[in-house]
This record gives C-alpha cells, sequence and structure tokens, in this order.
C-alpha cells in the first residue's frame, strides 16, 4: 500500500488542478471571442457565439466576464500583452535602437497576420466607442517605448538630434496605425510587411543625421 497524501497536499494539489482549469477556460475563452469579435466586430458579436466557439459553458464565461464589455477589454489587454513581450525579446537582443524600432514594427506586422487575438484587439480598439472603453493605454506605452528608442538612437548616432524624440514617437505609432489600416482595407493586410517597409524607407531620410559626404564636404 502506497501511504496516503496527507489531506493538506491533496488540498493542494486540487487548488492548483483548479486553478490550471481556470486558466485553460478564460484562455480559451478569450480566445474565442477575440475570433468572433474578429470576424464581425463588437456590435454584431453576442455571448452566445463566443461561448460555442470557445466549446465552454455560459457559466464558465460568466465565472470570468461579466459582460461582452470585459471580454472585449481582456482581449484587447491579451494583443497588448503578446505585441508588449514580443518587443521586449527584441530589446533584449542588443540591437541599435534604431534597428529595435524597426524589428518592433515589423514584429507587430507579422503578428498581425498571425495572431487573431492581435487581429481583433486592434479591430476593437477602434471600436471602443461602442463601449465606451478607454483604450488610450496600449498606444501611449508604445509611443512612450518609441520616444524612449529614439532617443537612445540620438546618443548613438544613428537619428538626427534635432529631432523631437516625442514627436517622432507620436508620428511614427500614427503612421503605423494608417500604414496597417489603409493594408487592412485594400489587401486584408497581405501586404502589410511590404508597407511598413516603405513607410520607414520614407521616413529614414527626414531623421537621418548629415553625414559629411551628405553635404559635399570632401
Amino acid at each position: 500500500m502506497y501511504p496516503s497524501i496527507p489531506d493538506v497536499e491533496t488540498g493542494e494539489v486540487t487548488a492548483l488542478i483548479m486553478q490550471q482549469r481556470a486558466k485553460a477556460t478564460r484562455a480559451a475563452v478569450i480566445e474565442g471571442a477575440a475570433s468572433i469579435f474578429e470576424e464581425v466586430g463588437y456590435g454584431n458579436a453576442s455571448l452566445s457565439d463566443v461561448t460555442e466557439r470557445a466549446s465552454v459553458t455560459k457559466g464558465a464565461l460568466y465565472f470570468h466576464f461579466k459582460s461582452k464589455e470585459n471580454l472585449a477589454l481582456a482581449v484587447i489587454a491579451e494583443q497588448h500583452n503578446i505585441v508588449r513581450v514580443a518587443g521586449e525579446k527584441i530589446a533584449a537582443a542588443g540591437l541599435p535602437a534604431l534597428q529595435t524600432m524597426i524589428a518592433m514594427c515589423r514584429t507587430f506586422g507579422q503578428q498581425l497576420l498571425d495572431e487573431p487575438i492581435v487581429r481583433a484587439g486592434i479591430r476593437l480598439t477602434f471600436e471602443a466607442s461602442a463601449f465606451n472603453a478607454d483604450v488610450k493605454g496600449p498606444y501611449s506605452d508604445w509611443v512612450a517605448t518609441m520616444e524612449m528608442l529614439t532617443r537612445q538612437a540620438q546618443l548613438e548616432g544613428d537619428v538626427r538630434p534635432d529631432v523631437v524624440a516625442a514627436d517622432f514617437a507620436r508620428y511614427l505609432v500614427a503612421s503605423f496605425t494608417g500604414v496597417q489600416m489603409v493594408s487592412n482595407v485594400l489587401t486584408e493586410r497581405r501586404d502589410v510587411l511590404k508597407r511598413i517597409d516603405d513607410m520607414w524607407r520614407f521616413m529614414m531620410p527626414a531623421i537621418a543625421p548629415v553625414r559629411p559626404q551628405d553635404s559635399g564636404t570632401p
């Protein structure tokens, strides 16, 4: 006979299993909701559609999310988290700041192609007026990150010192947002990576430092 597991330990194991199941259920609901929101938008999505897509009961859904608004905000938060984690990995690679900025934009673009949660989060952000949500957080974080990297790129000599870092960061985020939106409208984002590359190609001459050879100095 194996010795019996003490009740305290059994309780801890049971609690851990329940926590893992709850976490898995929550993730399944967010993934299901993301696919619905991406397809039909916030206004046309129903919680019944989400439960069917996520293969969970209504009780399980309502245990984690009390309303469609709460669920939409969770999808936006998860989208921001996916992008943030990828950005942190790029930043940890030790690339020059300007290359890091370019890599972050391209990675975000690839996520728009590969990640339904990212696509859904972006769509919900633009539909946020339908559920009176404050969705400035992800944009504020991204602008702050790009401002910091712009300042670092200036120190590294890859961005002109007279560029106002805060202004450029806002312009960059707005440009990226517009590029991916137009790409979505025209090609369902099939060309989004090329358009992001085009964006940087047009911006680089405006921010690049003037080298002696550029000014005609021998």
